[in-house]
């Protein structure tokens, strides 16, 4: 495997098929652009169950209002906010010098997720918003809440003991490698649902202990993220009172993730940052088997359309999303290529993608690019040194992808082709991290010191 110094920061690209499938196989870093995106989105995307649309976006933030008020009796952390899962945005100048992008580069800016309450990671978003829409549809189903009833306050109805007796009688299992499993987990327990989440192999010791800290069943499998989706997809099957969170195949979780771009629109109003053809966002995004960032890229395209460049960052023994793109039909494995899916970005050790998720980003996503692990434990550090930021390793999988765009021969095409070139000193570049709050000290430290054994 490459391993790229510290202060390198620019692996190589495979701009042409034969070489680029070389660099994947042999877990060389590389960038892909996508030669289908299109310029403008249309008003429907197909998404294998039905079209979806900005309507759908704005009916997931909707459903998240209606629930705040229920949210804030259920978890403390969320009083301040009213009841708001939300991150903030956060400029990086040190970060950004120290990654060495100057101000010809454009500017970088952090969006938090690994700061967010309840859940520590993105999956919050997605995760939680799923919980809720199951929780609605029984309240709904057996008349604990009516249709349109949607003033503040009327959901705390579902925090009551009719409420609790209801859900009390249903189970909710998701399979995952953590994260997923600690939003699930956490939302369903809180609720009243029996919750029980199916981890894999390389999920890490303290997110199982902190699900069972908290009432959640886990089910521990030898084998990787897909062998306990498909567990506990049979075993919920097997039970008319079980519901199963699919990660691979779920429009719901989708549409969760897709409602952070209208908070995020918001926000970068309010910081004076503009979005337009003269002032182009780029967004880099970590993917594992994709539901998260393809959510999040669908919202931003129907919002700012041919001016936001997403971009997913895999592990490179982990690039599912981009052998899924790479291939088109089918639902390929990264196995197929002699990799071996082992990384220590635990959220993003995924052997195939969603093909939801790619069907949907099909025509909207900008590109993937690959990351070594030693290079997520150095920005892991950097970010800590010049920011005063902790993430978990996932989380750091972004960093590189300023340098990866304007620096590699793959980037200047992507950037040519669009006619990005001459406008990248106003550009915005944003580094969605993904995870980190709730990692303990002692597992924190042990980032930092691979980190340094890594510079030194």
């Amino acid at each position: 495997m490459n391993q790229p110094t510290s202060s390198q920061h620019q692996p190589p690209a495979a701009s042409q098929p034969a070489s680029l499938r070389a660099a994947l196989g042999a877990a060389t870093p590389l960038l892909w652009c996508n030669p289908h995106r299109v310029e403008t989105p249309p008003e429907t995307q197909a998404a294998g169950q039905r079209s979806i649309s900005l309507a759908d976006v704005t009916s997931a933030q909707a459903r998240f209002r209606r629930f705040a008020p229920l949210l804030a009796r259920l978890f403390p952390e969320l009083a301040a906010t009213h009841g708001v899962i939300e991150s903030e945005i956060v400029a990086v100048p040190a970060m950004q010098r120290s990654l060495g992008l100057d101000a010809a580069h454009g500017r970088l800016l952090v969006k938090g997720d690994h700061g967010l309450p309840v859940a520590g990671s993105i999956k919050a978003r997605g995760g939680i918003h799923e919980v809720l829409e199951f929780a609605e549809r029984l309240a709904l189903r057996h008349g604990l809440i009516r249709a349109g009833q949607d003033q503040p306050g009327d959901y705390l109805a579902l925090g009551e003991p009719a409420a609790r007796a209801l859900f009390g009688r249903y189970q909710v299992a998701v399979g995952s490698t953590g994260n997923l499993g600690l939003s699930i987990g956490v939302m369903a327990a809180a609720l009243g649902f029996r919750a029980v989440v199916h981890m894999s192999s390389d999920a890490k010791a303290w997110k199982k202990a902190r699900l069972r800290d908290r009432g959640v069943e886990v089910v521990e499998h030898a084998g990787d993220y897909e062998q306990a989706v498909a567990a506990g997809r049979r075993q919920a099957e097997q039970d008319a009172f079980a519901y199963f969170v699919d990660d691979e195949r779920s429009l719901s979780l989708l549409l969760g993730y897709s409602a952070a771009a209208l908070h995020l629109r918001d926000q970068l109003a309010a910081a004076a940052v503009r979005v337009d053809a003269a002032h182009p966002l780029f967004v880099y995004l970590p993917c594992g088997v994709g539901g998260a960032p393809a959510g999040i890229t669908f919202g931003m395209r129907q919002l700012f359309g041919p001016h936001v460049h997403c971009f997913f960052a895999e592990p490179v023994q982990s690039p599912c999303f981009l052998v899924q793109m790479l291939a088109g039909a089918g639902n390929p494995s990264v196995y197929d290529f002699g990799l071996t899916n082992r990384t220590e970005a635990d959220g993003l050790a995924v052997p195939r993608a969603s093909e939801l998720a790619a069907a949907v980003m099909a025509p909207l996503l900008s590109g993937v690019f690959t990351v070594a692990d030693e290079t997520l434990f150095v920005d892991l550090a950097r970010l800590l040194r010049t920011e005063g930021l902790r993430i978990e390793p996932s989380a750091a999988a972004g960093f590189g992808g300023p340098r990866m765009l304007c620096e590699t021969d793959a980037g200047r095409d992507y950037l040519a082709r669009h006619g990005l070139a001459g406008r990248m000193a106003q550009a915005t570049h944003l580094v969605w991290t993904t995870g980190g709050l709730f990692v303990p000290p002692a597992e924190y430290d042990g980032f930092l010191a691979r980190a340094a054994a890594l510079a030194g």
